[in-house]
């Protein structure tokens, strides 16, 4: 049977780096195992791509959009007032700048999609859903399908967490709901024939009308080839606990060792805590102040291809961010057998389901730190209880969240946009 020819657009996609571009390279890539796959990429990824060995022209197209969106960057960049800071401001200039790449893209590939030379155009990156595409409503003049997603992001801030909120620059946040009246924003869901959603939030945030588009498939998967070493056998002791992100109040590293404090003064736990940002200073002072300086390690910034090697010495993975769309980190320590303990919100909360790992219900701050005390102190008493957990997130991750299992999800979506199936699918066989 001949492949489908499937124009991929992911203006970020890149194996070097973390979060949004290396999901655009993954599912890019792994897509491409499956049908007859073009990808269409931002030129600030194509030495990344050429080093991956593919070749410009046939695998892969590189757009150059600098003149546009480089002095973009630059201002959203001072705006944010520090690296790392102000996620909704960056957000907001990439949606107002990238129109332009997909006026870009159009010009270079128009005549091939309106000659029938491409199935289906699919948009993966961005995965914002503030990002209109101006291709899309082109595409369907064409009679070419179109298909965009995973979108995710937007993720309320609980209300408990003003401040860690006003910490992160997050002064746009405030009024981010305006995104729905950008221009082109729904003609962009108008035209498409598949709406991907990576969260049930996004997918709430989709006006009713274009509802019955929208298929839940989580964007985050796990590079099985990256994090291959085998589950533990057994129980270290002290039980032992990474952490793994940027070190920035919302994501409450602070809250994990003032949590754990006692716990690791008695000799029964121990944390790793990988990653760097600002609040390194503050937490290296807590772990003085809480005298705990023998039992948390900082291991700083660690390659992605490394991570394992680090992570799979812990039993459980210890993240009590109050605000993931995603939370790909958590996936991939399932996949090497630790038992994620985790808040009950955004990405976190819909990906690890019942029996998987500890969900705590999103709380006060000072609520949270005595629920995952509690916790703790329940794991640390009962360590056998990891056992069973770690075997069936393993299983878990190699079901639903492998590259190659996502890029199959996808094509079942190109399957009933193209009329080759007649139900619309439900990866995860948990649809309204």
């Amino acid at each position: 049977m001949e492949k489908l020819r499937v124009l991929l657009i992911a203006e970020a996609a890149n194996p070097e780096w973390v979060s949004v571009p290396l999901i655009g390279w993954s599912l890019s890539r792994a897509l491409g195992k499956t049908v007859d796959a073009h990808i269409v990429t931002q030129v600030r990824n194509r030495d990344a791509f050429l080093g991956a060995g593919l070749t410009e022209g046939k695998d892969f197209t590189s757009i150059d959009s600098d003149n546009v969106e480089a002095p973009s960057f630059r201002l959203a960049s001072m705006l944010r007032m520090g690296e790392g800071k102000g996620w909704t401001t960056l957000q907001a200039f990439q949606s107002l700048t990238y129109p332009y790449f997909s006026h870009l893209v159009w010009q270079r590939f128009g005549d091939d999609i309106k000659s029938g030379h491409y199935d289906i155009v699919h948009r993966i990156t961005p995965m914002s859903p503030t990002a209109p595409s101006p291709i899309a409503r082109k595409c369907e003049a064409a009679g070419v399908p179109f298909v965009i997603g995973p979108l995710n992001g937007g993720v309320p801030w609980p209300k408990q967490f003003g401040r860690e909120r006003r910490r992160e620059r997050e002064w746009l946040s405030y009024v981010r709901g305006v995104y729905k009246l950008l221009p082109g924003r729904e003609s962009t869901l108008a035209a498409a024939d598949a709406i991907i959603v990576g969260s049930r939030y996004t997918e709430s945030e989709i006006p009713d009308k274009f509802r019955d588009k929208c298929i839940y498939i989580s964007e985050s998967a796990v590079d099985l080839s990256r994090f291959s070493l085998p589950v533990k056998t057994g129980i270290s002791k002290p039980l032992r606990a990474c952490f793994i992100g940027r070190l920035v109040p919302y994501k409450g590293p602070h809250i994990l060792i003032k949590a754990a404090a006692q716990l690791l003064r008695d000799g029964l736990l121990e944390i790793d805590i990988i990653g760097d940002g600002p609040m390194m200073k503050e937490i290296q002072e807590l772990i003085i102040r809480e005298k705990v300086g023998h039992a948390v390690h900082l291991k700083g910034w660690v390659l992605h291809t490394k991570l394992q090697t680090i992570a799979a010495n812990s039993d459980i993975f210890a993240f009590p961010s109050v605000r993931e769309f995603g939370g790909t980190s958590i996936l991939e320590t399932m996949a090497i057998g630790l038992v994620p303990v985790i808040v009950d919100y955004g990405g976190p909360g819909e990906n690890v389901i019942d029996g998987l790992g500890f969900k705590l219900p999103v709380t006060t701050r000072e609520e949270l730190v005595e629920n995952l005390r509690a916790t703790l102190c329940e794991i640390v008493a009962d360590p056998e209880q990891l056992l069973e957990m770690r075997k069936r997130g393993r299983q878990w991750i190699e079901e639903k969240f492998t590259w190659e299992r996502k890029a199959e999800q996808i094509c079942e979506v190109y399957d009933w946009v193209l009329g080759h199936r007649s139900e619309k699918p439900d990866p995860f066989g948990i649809a309204d």
